[in-house]
């Protein structure tokens, strides 16, 4: 810390002390506002003649002799106060001089006015400290020049700057949308629990606590999936929770450890019936969050609107790999990523070698409209509905745009049988050394051995609004996780 910085918070401390030396309160617990700022603003020709009270946090202070122009800003925008000797008194105006600072909140009541400059003003009889700063704040012109620092104390960020502040305005505009769709349908907000004796739902690995209560370890939830279907046997028809979930994993531009997600699952729908809809919950949340449907993202402008495009992911493959995923061998797999020098484990299987390959392949795929990749190899999919077709595939799909997936649904299985061989498999994959393979969830394949209606469910997480404000996904976070100091 500078010396400078120690001479003016000690400075500020001082100021604290003289306040509260003089009987006053530094930290009132109650305001008297009549009105926002920008209520003011906006009715100045109706409140030009009434004594109003407004507050805000101090952001620039004019001692002009006899009288201080004081901006002061709320949560609805500016307005200028004007401080006159002769109106509030002496001693009152000796005391904002000496103890008032930048970042201080304030309250003043008075009557609105227009300046020669024509800035529509209020002129204080009255005003009274509400919290005293004793950090000042970064200037607003420069702000915060270092990311990790803008990152770590976001509340400076967000007071400073504009754009990051509607960053989050947006943000909760999206979740609000996508819950009053959901809502407007019929689903059911159920919120499942965070700490899991088993995590289910993903192929991730999971944080995981100890529970002292209980005396055991649980996990941190990886996934909304599994709880959600059982409520389907329980008798709801539509459910979804947005909340968070936790994977203990990289970090890059798209993805976080903790992060928000949205899953709904829905009983009697077909695989049809949810892509269906997921498309017009996609463009309503677009249009209410973004107010068009044509998005730019690094260059690209993607339209959402109309019908999606079904891609067909063994078709894709096929084109730009050589191989059929009908017939190709686990040797094959491995032949083709040793010579095209992609890396796998030395426990890769069928699944996670199809799914190293086709990361590369994906980058073929176009960008200006959204597709739904559909016919996965049931190798993909341990919790995906065998397509009646083709029991080789699976009923899910991928919307992909920007070359990215943002947001997976399944036609859900509900076969117990078919349901317990597939978790053994991916037992068989983490005994290997895979942990990220799904672990066997007896007590999800119980529930679906008392019966589980068809269903289709799907999942968006808010990558999906990260990569449509063309941002990383750690600036749509309010506190990302950073690495200790």
């Amino acid at each position: 810390m500078s010396e400078r910085l120690e001479d003016i918070i000690q400075a500020r401390k001082n100021k604290l002390e003289n306040i509260l030396s003089q009987g006053l309160e530094a930290y009132p617990s109650k305001t008297s506002r009549t009105h926002t700022n920008a209520e003011a603003q906006s009715g100045y020709e109706t409140l030009i003649d009434q004594e109003i009270t407004l507050v805000g946090r101090i952001r620039s202070f004019r001692d002009m002799g006899k009288l201080a122009f004081i901006t002061i800003e709320d949560g609805s925008g500016k307005i200028q106060l004007l401080i006159k000797q002769d109106l509030v008194g002496a001693e009152n105006f000796k005391f904002a001089l000496k103890n008032l600072d930048n970042g201080d909140f304030l309250q003043a009541t008075g009557k609105l006015f227009v300046t020669k400059t024509n800035e529509k003003t209020l002129q204080a009889t009255n005003f009274k400290l509400l919290a005293k700063s004793l950090l000042p704040l970064p200037t607003e012109h420069f702000g915060i020049q270092d990311e990790e620092t803008r990152l770590r104390k976001r509340y400076l960020d967000t007071l400073l700057n504009k754009d990051t502040r509607e960053i989050f305005v947006k943000k909760a505009k999206f979740w609000n949308s996508m819950r009053e769709f959901l809502h407007t349908r019929g689903f059911l907000h159920m919120d499942m629990p965070i700490l899991e004796p088993i995590p289910g739902g993903a192929e991730a690995r999971p944080f995981i606590t100890h529970h002292n209560a209980l005396d055991r370890d649980l996990y941190l939830r990886i996934s909304l999936e599994l709880p959600l279907k059982k409520m389907l046997v329980g008798g709801y028809e539509k459910v979804f929770e947005i909340g968070r979930i936790f994977r203990n994993e990289g970090i890059d531009t798209e993805h976080l450890q903790d992060y928000t997600q949205m899953e709904f699952y829905w009983a009697y729908a077909s695989f049809d019936d949810m892509m269906k809809m997921v498309r017009e919950m996609y463009q309503y949340v677009i249009k209410e969050t973004f107010g068009s449907l044509t998005i730019e993202n690094n260059g690209v402008n993607c339209d959402w609107s109309g019908e999606w495009e079904k891609l067909s992911y063994v078709g894709i493959f096929k084109e730009h790999t050589g191989l059929d995923l009908m017939t190709a061998t686990d040797t094959d797999l491995q032949e083709y990523c040793d010579k095209n020098h992609i890396n796998y484990e030395d426990f890769a299987r069928r699944g996670r070698l199809i799914d190293l390959i086709f990361k590369k392949v994906r980058a073929h795929i176009p960008s200006q409209k959204p597709v739904f990749l559909v016919d996965q190899p049931v190798e993909l999919e341990p919790l995906a509905k065998r397509d009646p077709k083709n029991p080789k595939l699976v009923q899910r799909m991928q919307i992909l745009a920007y070359g990215t997936e943002l947001g997976k649904g399944f036609g859900e299985l509900n076969d117990p049988i078919d349901q317990k061989r597939r978790f053994d498999e991916q037992m068989e994959l983490r005994d290997k050394g895979d942990d990220e393979a799904q672990m066997l969830d007896e007590s999800y394949v119980e529930a679906m051995e008392y019966g589980m209606p068809p269903n289709a469910g799907f999942g968006v997480s808010e990558r999906l609004f990260s990569v449509l404000l063309n941002k990383s996904i750690r600036e749509t976070v309010v506190f990302p996780s950073m690495k200790g100091k």
